[in-house]
């Protein structure tokens, strides 16, 4: 028995191993009976009357159709699914070859991707597919197109299933395997993938034809080019429009069009036009398509006068404009807001004969409603309805938009019942933009329901409406209506994406809600959205706000982790943030990184800065910055110059202030009341309170108001200088101007009460303040300051007591003077009362407080106290130099000099002594004359490691020289420059003042240079 289909023995690949079996003799005679009865008209009646579909299976099928190879192809179709029905069991991959080689091969193209095509719904592996059909045409090519016929088919049936990735598989296996496609073939594929933008596949079949040296022709050219049009590679488009010339293959009409299409949307208008032109030369006339896409071009590039030219260059031709050339001409004008022109438009394309069609409508109605002309849109829409034409959807979105853009819900939800009564659906975006209009004019009831009626009318709500609902609660000051939205999002499932959830944080965040806001983030992630710049500035403006820069920091650093740049916003709340907290350097460091990472400053950034390092006293660092915000070329504005002219005054440097006031006139910039006010306040801290009462009374003549801080800063000043009566008739002013008094002003005149030691009157506005309950911390701070001043500790307890009461909290400043004056007093154990009080509400103690309490220990002579107090500071962390020195000093200056001496050797026998304490123990024993203890001191200064000031080393030096100790002096200065208190390079002269350099003796001056070198 021959082996079936066994023509070229000697090859030996995967379709020979599929297709190698031996037959019995039954079904060898089977396939012989079959191939007889196929030759009868009557073949079917003949097989189902014999035992035949019995002996039927899946090997039988593919050798009946090998033998009768060269029969009706109609008739092998026919068995071929005739075999199908009977078996029950899936066609031989070898079958579906074979039959479909056979249709080819009589061009039966239809029916043999029929065949490959149910070949494919079995999901044959790709490479089984490629192999057995390559195997095939290997061993039985006749050299026909035959088997490129086959691929093509294939192909094609791939395509027309949608299954692209399996037939560009197909197509680089085949390409592999030593066939190809015919470039038919490849030209609709690689036109359909460009239609179906599967660009990645486009271009892989491109490359694959590239490299089988397949020769393109006008149409591969063409398709190419509109490929590379679509992804604006124009340089690339030139490219092939060279090899086209250079391989004698010449642009046509379509051709041109296409690249004119692409240049058109590259935004090189001109150079389109310029090609259109050339086109005469090369035998080519421009189509209506050539110049519809030339106007839309143009139009595009808001150029709509030279598309109108070019409109009326089409008519001179010959060509006819058409619906698209008018309504893409209307659209340019409309949208340059050449609303006549577009109208003229209009008239002439009716003119001509063309009809305006729905999309024309749309393009005038989006037209006028953008531009505002509602009335003009509403016409449009009339004519259309009389012209014949039927508004759809997106005609009465645009209207409904139009009308809620301008505020006008009433009328938008008109349209929308209109839109019912002519049986058009509204769309979800139609109640998107109602809604949205609703939720801008406040109205969230009317939002709610209009939101309920397009729930019960089928439609689903999408994250848009949901987002706008949100923004409008917070705006509302409705965070928990907001947090409920959004958890009942996911119930509706609707996810919120990104914009959504920043929405909520934001609002978070401005509440001061920041834990709640970070809970949200974790829900953003868990969810796999990133949070964006627009999170992080949220998060970063909120721990601002509430002085929490560390946080702010930390989300700053994970910020610039996660890739983010931030924004100008972001960099304007860390330093405002740092500036607030008076963390001046750290504000100075944030606005150098931002320029490091080219993030350009803007003025507010710049103002921000300048107004932190004024008000910090940083008035040479201020300036600086403000040099280099003109140096960039920015315009300073109202608040920068306040700023600058604020930190002057604070310092009473009126002069510069002023100076500052008329260069800000002269550059056409006009003060605002914060500018007069923070110039009335200098020149009360300055003691002119007479020029600061005429910049007052001015403000109104310059047309600006009197606010509350004007009139507190005058009084004030009024009440400093003594002038309680002038600050009074203010008040008076005031109020009568309407103006309400706030806890500030009333502060004012009680401190100015309390000045003049009229306590009674003082206590009597301070009830009037708590009787209006707006009494703060402050407020009786300034009272119980008066109290204490007048010696009347039980009453400023009492204060404190009616503090508690009314919930307002007691500070620092509350205990620090009660503290200090009861210590005044001798009263040092309700001092130290006070002092456990304070901490037990958790109010710190202050360097003030401690100072206040180690004066009133060093009052009663309980140095003991003293030193144990001192220990209890520098194990709290606060710095003690200030205060060691400001006790010494106290004592020093009664005379107490062994109090003082005896008081600073406790402490250095506890270790708890510092280089300032040691320098005032020195410059006092110099200026006691007592050079023993000096010298004494100063080894023990050394031994300890601490460095001395070189202002005390010329004192040490200035005090031995003139007492005259000279040969102690050599000795000193020895000394000085083993410690590194002094350089080598310094000379006695260098210590001493420059009239007595020429007195000092050679032994001293010898000595010295000895020690230099």
């Amino acid at each position: 028995m021959r082996l079936f289909l066994h023509k070229k023995a000697h090859r030996s690949n995967n379709f020979i191993k599929q297709t190698t079996r031996f037959f019995s003799h039954n079904e060898d005679a089977t396939i012989g009976e079959i191939t007889k009865i196929l030759k009868h008209n009557n073949w079917k009646f003949y097989l189902e009357s014999s035992n035949i579909p019995r002996k039927l299976n899946p090997d039988v099928i593919p050798s009946v159709l090998h033998s009768n190879i060269d029969a009706d192809p109609k008739t092998l179709l026919h068995f071929f699914n005739w075999s199908c029905q009977q078996m029950g069991t899936p066609q031989n991959l070898k079958s579906f070859f074979i039959l479909a080689f056979v249709l080819c091969k009589s061009n039966h193209f239809l029916p043999a991707t029929g065949v490959l095509k149910q070949m494919i719904s079995t999901r044959v592996p790709i490479s089984a597919l490629v192999d057995c059909i390559v195997g095939f045409c290997k061993d039985y090519s006749d050299g026909s197109k035959v088997d490129n016929l086959v691929f093509d088919v294939l192909i094609s049936a791939y395509q027309k299933r949608g299954l692209w990735d399996e037939a560009v598989s197909v197509f680089l296996a085949v390409k592999g395997s030593g066939f190809c496609p015919r470039i038919v073939c490849c030209n609709n594929f690689l036109k359909d993938l460009l239609r179906c933008n599967r660009m990645d596949l486009f271009w892989k079949v491109y490359e694959g034809m590239v490299k089988a040296k397949i020769g393109f022709d006008i149409y591969t050219y063409t398709t190419v080019i509109g490929a590379y049009c679509k992804i604006g590679n124009v340089g690339e488009v030139r490219r092939i429009l060279l090899e086209m010339n250079e391989k004698g293959c010449k642009p046509n009409l379509v051709t041109c069009n296409v690249v004119i299409g692409g240049l058109c949307k590259a935004g090189l208008v001109d150079e389109a036009l310029k090609l259109k032109k050339s086109m005469l030369s090369e035998g080519l006339v421009a189509d209506g398509y050539t110049y519809n896409l030339l106007i839309d071009g143009f139009c595009k590039q808001k150029r709509s006068g030279e598309a109108k030219l070019i409109l009326q260059e089409m008519c001179t031709t010959g060509v006819s404009p058409d619906h698209f050339s008018y309504t893409a001409l209307m659209d340019g004008f409309m949208k340059q807001g050449d609303l006549d022109e577009a109208s003229k438009i209009k008239v002439e394309m009716a003119a001509n004969g063309v009809k305006l069609n729905l999309v024309t409508y749309s393009s005038l109605v989006n037209g006028f409603c953008r531009a505002g002309k509602m009335d003009k849109a509403v016409d449009i829409l009339n004519e259309m309805i009389l012209a014949g034409v039927k508004p759809d959807t997106r005609i009465y979105n645009l209207l409904i938009e139009g009308y809620t853009r301008e505020k006008n819900t009433d009328k938008a939800n008109e349209l929308l019942a209109e839109m019912k009564e002519r049986d058009l659906a509204p769309s979800t975006y139609t109640f998107s933009v109602i809604i949205n209009g609703l939720c801008h004019s406040g109205d969230l009831k009317g939002a709610n329901q209009l939101l309920e009626s397009m729930i019960l009318g089928g439609l689903k709500p999408n994250v848009i409406i949901c987002t706008n609902l949100i923004k409008s609660y917070i705006r509302e000051g409705q965070i928990e209506e907001a947090i409920k939205l959004l958890n009942k999002m996911g119930d509706e499932g609707i996810s919120p994406d990104v914009f959504c959830y920043n929405c909520l944080i934001d609002g978070l965040c401005r509440a001061n809600r920041m834990e709640e806001a970070k809970t949200y983030i974790v829900q953003m992630v868990e969810r796999g959205l990133n949070p964006n710049g627009y999170t992080y500035g949220a998060l970063i403006a909120g721990y601002c706000k509430g002085g929490d820069m560390q946080k702010a920091d930390m989300y700053f650093s994970q910020m610039l982790g996660c890739g983010i740049v931030p924004n100008q916003v972001i960099y304007t709340s860390l330093i405002d943030g740092h500036c607030k907290n008076e963390n001046i350097a750290e504000a100075v460091s944030i606005f150098r990184s931002m320029l490091g990472r080219g993030v350009i400053p803007d003025l507010q950034i710049y103002s921000v800065l300048i107004h932190g390092l004024a008000r910090t006293g940083k008035l040479q660092e201020a300036t600086g910055i403000y040099a280099e915000l003109e140096g960039k070329g920015l315009v300073p504005d109202v608040f920068t110059y306040s700023s600058l002219i604020s930190g002057f005054c604070r310092v009473c440097d009126m002069k510069q202030a002023f100076e500052l006031l008329d260069h800000m006139c002269k550059k056409g910039i006009t003060p605002n009341t914060f500018t007069y006010n923070a110039l009335i306040n200098g020149l009360c801290k300055s003691g002119d309170i007479e020029k600061a009462r005429k910049i007052f009374d001015g403000i109104p003549e310059k047309g600006l108001p009197l606010n509350v801080v004007t009139y507190a800063t005058m009084m004030d000043g009024y009440c400093k200088s003594g002038n309680l009566a002038d600050a009074l008739r203010l008040f008076e002013d005031m109020s009568s101007r309407g103006i309400k008094p706030d806890p500030f002003v009333y502060n004012v005149l009680v401190s100015g009460y309390c000045k003049e030691g009229d306590l009674e009157k003082a206590l009597s506005l301070f009830d009037c303040m708590r009787e209006k309950n707006i009494a703060s911390t402050i407020n009786y701070n300034t009272l119980i300051d008066g109290y204490c001043k007048s010696g009347k500790l039980t009453e400023a307890n009492e204060l404190v007591n009616d503090m508690v009461t009314r919930q307002i909290i007691p500070n620092h400043v509350t205990f620090t003077t009660l503290i200090d004056y009861h210590c005044r007093k001798g009263m040092v154990e309700k001092a130290e009362e006070l002092f456990l009080e304070m901490q037990k509400k958790n109010i710190m103690p202050t360097v003030v407080t401690y100072t206040s309490l180690l004066q009133g220990y060093n009052n009663i002579g309980e140095r003991s106290k003293m030193v144990s107090l001192f220990e209890e500071m520098i194990t709290k962390g606060i710095e003690p130099d200030d205060i060691v020195k400001s006790v010494v000093h106290s004592q020093l200056k009664e005379g107490n000099s062994d109090k003082a001496f005896k008081f600073c050797d406790e402490l250095v026998e506890r270790g708890l002594f510092s280089r300032d304490v040691y320098e005032v123990l020195v410059n006092t024993h110099c200026k006691m004359g007592e050079f023993s203890e000096v010298l004494t001191l100063l080894d023990s200064i050394g031994k300890q490691g601490l460095m001395l000031s070189f202002a005390t080393c010329k004192t040490v030096v200035h005090g031995l020289y003139n007492s005259k100790h000279e040969n102690e002096v050599a000795q000193v200065l020895k000394s000085m420059v083993k410690f590194g208190w002094v350089p080598r390079s310094t000379s006695l002269a260098d210590l001493t003042d420059d009239h007595k350099k020429n007195s000092v003796s050679g032994d001293v001056m010898r000595v010295s240079e000895q020690v230099a070198y």
